[in-house]
């Protein structure tokens, strides 16, 4: 059994008053939330209208129309999974956006197996994959992976002003491979020839 002894304490059941300090506090705290929920927002509006790589896609010239209206075009094959092209898609948006009335922008998904032909064709083995049109639709360059914001706008340059890209792996005419040819191998050491060399022994 407990005691209550004049020198006990009880706790207070009185509520706390808030002191002119702490609602100030508590002010600069909620407007500090609303302001960077607005940047927030802004921000995150801003990322998608130029930075969406779907959006991009949506606004992107067809590729029939880029080939035949007597503009230079920029052709980029990419996938929405792809991180390169992510880390390029809001610096690639606002270049789109400088240089939409000088040149075509063509995006084609090579998840999309509609675009099988144009990959086979432009040899994409690796994305982002670039490949540069002058006014007749002739394929005068192409780049492959993550290009600088500079490079992007010296090549756009460059196939505007017909001058030659300065950062491109240019194509040029390939020699065919001759069908009179034939190689015969007759090394019996060769180890695709799966156990001709395995002797049995009696």
């Amino acid at each position: 059994m407990a005691i209550n002894s004049p020198d006990s304490t009880t706790p207070s059941s009185s509520p706390s008053v808030p002191t002119s300090g702490s609602r100030i506090r508590n002010f600069l705290i909620a407007l500090v939330a609303i302001a960077l929920g607005i940047a927030l927002f802004l921000g995150l509006k801003t990322e998608t209208s130029l930075g969406s790589l779907e959006a991009q896609a949506e606004a992107s010239t067809p590729l029939e129309v880029a080939l035949s209206n007597g503009k230079p075009t920029l052709m980029e094959f990419y996938a929405n999974w792809c991180t390169s092209c992510q880390a390029m898609a809001k610096d690639l948006g606002e270049v789109k956006q400088q240089y939409k009335t000088k040149v075509n922008f063509v995006m084609l998904n090579v998840d999309n197996s509609k675009w099988l032909p144009e990959l086979v064709k432009y040899r994409v083995d690796g994305i982002p994959h670039f490949v540069f049109f002058d006014e007749a639709s002739t394929v005068i360059a192409q780049t492959i992976g993550e290009q600088p914001r500079q490079v992007l706008e010296a090549n756009l340059d460059a196939i505007v002003t017909h001058v030659p890209l300065p950062y491109s792996q240019a194509s040029g005419t390939v020699s065919d491979i001759d069908d009179s040819l034939s190689i015969t191998i007759t090394n019996q050491d060769d180890p695709r020839s799966h156990g001709s060399q395995v002797k049995g022994t009696r």
